[in-house]
């Protein structure tokens, strides 16, 4: 069960994942082994799944981002993710409800190589209605 305390280390862990176990103890008057202790129960009990950084995708280059969804027939989702996921430019892929079965995020230099990625998707057996959002400013995230 996650208590109140458990809450704030997440809380502060999901601001800044380096910040210091002592740092963290401070906050809440208790002792970093204290925090160590609760942080490894977290990770045991699958809360915390992994520890990664935010990239300014701008700063690499990647100047157009996409928030793509997609239908696939059923008979071919799983083939299409599997292909999609090995897809380098696809940051972040989920098999969704609503409007599209699949969303994915995609890093591309230009419009040219965004829009070769979309063709590569939409030429995959199984896969139709290829619907991108280009995300122009991201406001919280």
């Amino acid at each position: 069960m996650v208590d109140e305390k458990d809450m704030k280390i997440i809380e502060k862990l999901e601001k800044n994942a380096r910040v210091s176990f002592s740092e963290i103890a401070k906050e809440l008057g208790i002792s970093d082994v204290a925090v160590m202790k609760r942080i490894r129960k977290l990770e045991q009990d699958g809360v915390i799944r992994k520890y990664t950084i935010k990239i300014n995708h701008k700063k690499l280059g990647y100047n157009m981002v996409s928030l793509t969804g997609f239908e696939v027939e059923p008979e071919y989702l799983f083939d299409v993710l599997k292909k999609v996921a090995a897809m380098e430019p696809v940051k972040f892929l989920a098999l969704t409800s609503g409007d599209h079965s699949v969303m994915a995020e995609i890093w591309a230099r230009n419009q040219e190589e965004l829009a070769k990625i979309h063709e590569e998707i939409a030429s995959l057996p199984g896969v139709h209605k290829v619907r991108p959002a280009i995300i122009l400013d991201i406001i919280k995230g």
